[in-house]
């Protein structure tokens, strides 16, 4: 299974394959012609309420996530939406936070990663 993620300002790219904005937020000052998506799930978003406290803050990384992939887990659609797609071909997980390594689009692609060694 081939899940990349990508910042939603970088140019798409032919080998992408499907986009998926997962931002509940549509990303300041970005067209949607330019984003090139195939989607946008802002249900597979961190909740509003996450989203702030967390605040991008990379001390509060690992609660983040803890707390993030109890909300996955509450959302089985929209997970079993995101792993048919990544089923079907390289799927790229879109985001709009500046820091490539503490955003949630890091978070969602390891817990699909995980649930489709398990065979959901």
């Amino acid at each position: 299974m081939d899940i990349r993620i990508k910042r939603v300002y970088e140019s798409p790219a032919p080998d992408d394959g499907s986009r998926v904005l997962v931002d509940r937020l549509w990303p300041r000052g970005l067209k949607k012609d330019a984003a090139a998506l195939d989607a946008w799930r802002k249900d597979v978003a961190p909740s509003d309420a996450l989203r702030r406290w967390f605040g991008h803050d990379p001390a509060r990384w690992e609660e983040f996530r803890r707390r993030y992939e109890a909300e996955l887990e509450a959302n089985p659609e929209g997970v079993r939406w995101l792993l048919e797609r990544a089923r079907a071909g390289r799927l790229t997980l879109c985001y709009g936070a500046r820091d490539p390594e503490h955003n949630q689009a890091v978070v969602l692609r390891d817990y699909l990663l995980r649930k489709a060694a398990t065979g959901l």
